[in-house]
Order: structure tokens, then sequence, then C-alpha cells
């Protein structure tokens, strides 16, 4: 795919971000920030150190709703597009007690592993220290595309959506994040007992700034 290809796609793509009415989804409840879209935006920056504090379970849930949660109940569509509205991308939770996968339908948390599996979303040394580390999963059976190239891409492109709905949500609520593409992929996939079909695409870290 070359450059005005690619930019096609993105377009294309982008235009289904244009919300219609409907009755909304299952969702953890309203929380109290106060900031505008537009101060979210000025806020919005990468961070590399993290409080020795664990997200509360509520905020973490908020988190993933703003993420990729669904928003419209009647359609099963997410706060984040997806090419063709494949949904390819699944989105895990590693954190000190475990690895989480996140059910968007349920808006909650299953348990998939026991094992603290946040030194191994990165190669960065202070990935371990995040109280949560976000690993972004695309089946790439379910990818849009017809060549691996393009559905990889794509694939890309739909991460890269909700990873900045992290950092709005993030930059709202006075969290610190940081989206990584440093990391063993095949080894994080091997480790998190992913089958063969699904790739990792990019991991984010997500805490409390470090006073």
């Amino acid at each position: 795919m070359n450059r005005r290809e690619f930019f096609t796609v993105a377009g294309t793509v982008a235009a289904g971000l244009g919300i219609r009415a409907g009755a909304y989804a299952a969702q953890p409840a309203d929380g109290q920030g106060a900031k505008s879209l537009e101060q979210a935006l000025r806020d919005r920056r990468s961070g590399r150190e993290y409080a020795p504090r664990d997200l509360p379970e509520a905020l973490l849930l908020r988190l993933l709703w703003a993420a990729w949660g669904v928003n419209r109940a009647d359609s099963g569509k997410r706060t984040a597009p997806s090419a063709m509205n494949r949904q390819e991308v699944s989105v895990y939770a590693a954190r000190r007690d475990g690895l989480f996968l996140y059910d968007a339908k349920a808006a909650a948390l299953r348990k998939i592993l026991a094992a603290d599996l946040r030194a191994a979303t990165g190669r960065q040394s202070y990935v371990a220290t995040a109280p949560v580390n976000l690993v972004y999963v695309a089946d790439m059976d379910r990818a849009a595309g017809g060549s691996p190239e393009d559905k990889l891409l794509i694939a890309g492109l739909d991460t890269g959506f909700i990873a900045q709905n992290v950092y709005l949500f993030c930059a709202a609520e006075g969290l610190v994040t940081v989206a990584r593409t440093g990391l063993d992929a095949e080894g994080l996939r091997k480790a998190m007992g992913l089958p063969g079909r699904e790739r990792v695409i990019m991991a984010q870290c997500v805490g409390y700034p470090k006073a």
C-alpha cells in the first residue's frame, strides 16, 4: 500500500466517526471530571514516571469504556471507529494481580492469567512500574484489508484511535500515559497464551503521576 492509498483508507475510516442517535450500552458511571475536550487536548502528553499506587477498578473501567466501550447498544458500535466495523482489536490490562481482558459488551474485566506480565509488555525499564499496561491485540483474520500488509496497517490505524481515547481520558482525569511499540510482540503473544492469528500491535502504560 502506497502513501496515497494509506490516506484514502484513513479518510474512509475517519468518515465513520459520525455519531447517530441510539440507546447506550451498559457502561461505568460518569466521572466528575470538569475538563472540556479542548482542555484535555491541551493537556494531552506522554509521561513515563508513575506513582506506586494502583488504579481503582471503577476508574480503570471508565478508562476502558472511553477507550473501546460500546456506546450504541442497538448496534454494538464503539467509542472508537474500526474499518468496516470489524472490531478486530481486543484490549488487555496487565496489572500486578494478573492479566485481564476488557469485555466491552459487559463493561467488565475478565481475568485471563494470574501472572504479573507488566515487565513483559515492553523493553523500557519503566513499564514494570506502571500500575496498568494496556495491551492492544488484533485478530488478523477479522481485520479489514486484502493483503497481510493492508490488514496490519488498518489494525494499527484502528488501535491508534483507541490509544488516543486513552490519552484524552488520562489528560481529563490527571493520569499519566504513554503508548509504546518497543516490545517483543511475539514473545508477549506467547506469554499471554494467544493464538497465532492474533498479533500484539502495541502497549500503553497508565498510572498516577509520580509526586
